[in-house]
């Protein structure tokens, strides 16, 4: 989750805004509460984000690989 949630923070806006149904504030903001505050981490936040939050990523990257084919 970490290194999914810094990756996002190099995507551009272009693509961001393409897929608007990627909560990409959350993924980011995810990555800062695992590093900085994960003494605070619940278990229901992680299965929450995997659950709602890669999926839609998931998707999201599949279709910006395939543009680039």
């Amino acid at each position: 989750m970490e290194v999914i949630s810094e990756a996002s923070r190099h995507l551009g806006s272009e693509l961001k805004a393409q897929h608007k149904n990627v909560r990409w504030k959350d993924i980011a903001g995810i990555g800062n509460i695992l590093r900085h505050d994960y003494q605070r981490v619940d278990a229901t936040i992680i299965w929450n984000a995997v659950n709602d939050d890669l999926p839609p990523l998931k998707a999201a990257l599949l279709a910006l690989k395939a543009s680039l084919q």
